[in-house]
């Protein structure tokens, strides 16, 4: 089954809960965190989350676009998030393995994201460990960019990693996701693709939502 998490980066945060509602045949809700440090932009943080794990069940995709994610990544589970990822480039090794065992001490799951320079094989020493892998299809930090088609070699020699190492872990698409985008990731072995102006944009959401999972 393919599932469809909406990026609340592009929704009106003046009206979050009404947005939320109108995204609610979703199956994840894609939060992303931006500390200006990894990324140059800055967007939400524990707040936020709280105030958003109040007007949803649906469970919460939080990505980390922080420096040094240990020190955050437990704290997001327990403000709410069902799933934390954060960026396998944003720590040294040692770090990011004790970041991914506070998000399962928290009893959440946990991720990693690699950014489109990354090459796939930056995952392989914790396969074993991860719920979900992003694989960025933009570059971290902004919304509304264009899709990177050349990632999909990337996307697929994931999709066979995990088949062959740990075949429970999700397999997610993050950057310039549309209805004809969506098929490719799909075909390259993606079964999460998260989008945000595609959605968010559209005249009929649930509709568009619907489309993304073909």
């Amino acid at each position: 089954m393919i599932k469809i998490s909406p990026s609340l980066l592009s929704c009106d945060f003046a009206r979050i809960g009404a947005e939320i509602e109108t995204v609610k045949t979703a199956d994840y809700l894609h939060f992303d965190v931006m500390d200006g440090l990894f990324v140059p932009n800055i967007t939400v943080g524990f707040p936020v989350l709280e105030s958003v794990r109040k007007t949803t069940d649906l469970p919460l995709d939080v990505h980390l676009m922080v420096t040094q994610p240990s020190r955050y990544a437990a704290r997001f589970a327990e403000a709410g998030a069902d799933i934390v990822t954060f960026h396998v480039e944003a720590d040294e090794p040692a770090n990011i393995a004790q970041a991914l065992a506070g998000v399962h001490s928290a009893g959440k799951r946990a991720g990693l994201a690699i950014k489109p320079a990354t090459p796939y094989d930056a995952v392989l020493p914790y396969i074993t460990l991860l719920d979900i892998i992003i694989v960025m299809t933009v570059e971290p930090g902004f919304g509304g960019q264009s899709f990177m088609v050349e990632q999909m070699p990337k996307l697929k020699k994931l999709r066979g990693l995990i088949d062959e190492r740990n075949p429970n872990c999700e397999l997610e698409v993050d950057g310039g996701v549309n209805p004809e985008t969506a098929k490719i990731c799909i075909e390259n072995g993606a079964n999460v693709l998260v989008a945000g102006n595609d959605i968010f944009k559209a005249p009929d959401r649930a509709a568009r939502i619907a489309q993304l999972r073909g």
